[in-house]
């Protein structure tokens, strides 16, 4: 029996539906691409859809970073909803809330931009057009802040696209393809990968890596976890980071410590998959090692340093005595016995923090 995957199936679509598509390109790609997303909306039939699809994401991956803008904005403004017609229906609804009216205002309040995005996605490389269109437009919303609604909307569109359903839970080790290891590296966001020595370190028997995949991105994490296995609680994350690899687990660990979180997507930003990720990785290490009891975090606390020194500045506290403002004043951050010292304090900051 063939087997047929489903970016041949939307290839073989993208194929047939070129037939159909013979509009001549005008000079100003920008005009074309916006014409054809116009298109793209009214278009029936999956083959001829799926093929103008494709034509609209080639055409705006070949545009520089300004003209994808220029596109955006123009989209913006072509597909926002009706303010008369939402109006209208509104005013429709309050008089008569009944089915018929409801109905007619959801598809009004519904802007025509989240069709096209849906569209869009029937391409083979759509997902991760729509997810970079999302990158982009989050990077200009202080020059552009009329962009708002488009981010909201396509925000909501990825979080059903993206939901856990969807995902792929995966276990990341030495033997994992190239292309992902080298993504690892590059995604790293909490503690920075060193080379593929340091990599290797941080894929030993004594650790483990869990990441989310999704169809739609093939060998794009779109999120990973980094632990390591050990005996009791560890308080110093540089005691993991240059500790030398396990090559066997002599002694049976009992706590597994979560140090590094990385989400891979900017243009996912703000679609939650940490909480669902840790708790699958707890499962998946408490099914494989029976001795494991404790489960803890080694995790940076953003913000805090700055957080502190303005309230040092400001002096004025209702939860630090003049004592204690006294001995935070000194050069602590340096010197490793002023910081044990001072361990209790900090401990009890970091929590009002």
């Amino acid at each position: 029996m063939v087997r047929i995957s489903v970016s041949q199936m939307l290839n073989a679509l993208v194929d047939v539906g070129r037939n159909y598509l013979d509009r001549p390109e005008g000079e100003d790609q920008i005009e074309v691409l916006v014409a054809q997303c116009k298109d793209l909306v009214s278009v029936h039939g999956e083959a001829s859809g799926t093929a103008l699809a494709n034509r609209i994401v080639n055409g705006y991956s070949d545009l520089g970073e300004d003209e994808k803008v220029n596109v955006l904005l123009s989209l913006n403004k072509m597909f926002a909803p009706d303010r008369e017609v939402l109006i209208e229906t509104a005013r429709r609804y309050v008089a008569y809330p009944e089915n018929d009216s409801y109905r007619k205002l959801s598809k009004a309040v519904e802007a025509p931009w989240q069709e096209l995005f849906r569209r869009i996605n029937m391409a083979p490389c759509g997902t991760s057009t729509v997810v970079g269109m999302r990158q982009l437009v989050r990077s200009r919303l202080s020059s552009h802040p009329e962009l708002k609604s488009l981010e909201r909307d396509l925000r909501y569109l990825l979080s059903s696209w993206f939901n856990r359903g969807f995902l792929q839970f995966e276990q990341i080790s030495w033997r994992t393809s190239a292309i992902i290891l080298e993504k690892l590296i590059a995604y790293e966001a909490v503690h920075e990968i060193h080379g593929w020595d340091d990599l290797r370190r941080r894929l030993a028997n004594d650790r483990r890596c869990f990441g989310f995949f999704h169809p739609a991105l093939p060998d794009e994490p779109l999120i990973f976890v980094e632990v390591a296995l050990t005996q009791g609680i560890i308080g110093q994350i540089e005691t993991l980071i240059l500790k030398e690899p396990e090559t066997t687990l002599e002694e049976k660990p009992d706590t597994a410590i979560f140090y590094s979180i990385s989400n891979c997507q900017t243009g996912l930003e703000g679609i939650s998959f940490g909480n669902f990720l840790i708790k699958q990785v707890v499962d998946t290490i408490k099914g494989e090692l029976h001795d494991i009891k404790k489960f803890a975090t080694l995790s940076p606390i953003p913000g805090f340093c700055k957080w502190l020194d303005d309230l040092l500045k400001e002096r004025q506290s209702d939860f630090l005595s003049e004592r204690e403002f006294d001995s935070l004043q000194e050069k602590w951050r340096d010197n490793e016995l002023a910081r044990e010292r001072l361990k209790s304090l900090l401990m009890r900051l970091c929590a009002r923090y």
